[in-house]
């Protein structure tokens, strides 16, 4: 089997629609995940915090992001204690890079 390392959104690559909003949620959600191991919380305190079902964290967690969406995940940081940004730049002026932090 020959592995290849994606260029920039392996969503795109792989034909999935809506390839940027999965690419967010998946910063989003290592994001989540990274409060979660520094702050040592459990998926049920961290979703209790998060005012979501643990059930419905796990899968966030798994990769199964669908069914929330990318405001949902940016409430979800900020409860953890994050501040969230964005940042737009227009093609013109960079080279199409979307920023997203959470602090």
């Amino acid at each position: 089997m020959k592995v290849q390392r994606a260029k920039k959104n392996i969503f795109a690559e792989l034909g999935l629609k809506d390839a940027e909003g999965m690419l967010m949620k998946a910063q989003l959600a290592v994001e989540i995940t990274k409060i979660m191991r520094r702050r040592k919380l459990t998926q049920v305190k961290a979703a209790e915090l998060m005012g979501i079902p643990q059930p419905k964290l796990s899968e966030l967690l798994r990769g199964r992001f669908r069914a929330i969406s990318e405001a949902k995940m940016m409430a979800c940081l900020t409860r953890l204690g994050a501040s969230v940004s964005i940042v737009v730049k227009y093609k013109n002026e960079t080279r199409n890079e979307h920023q997203l932090s959470a602090y």
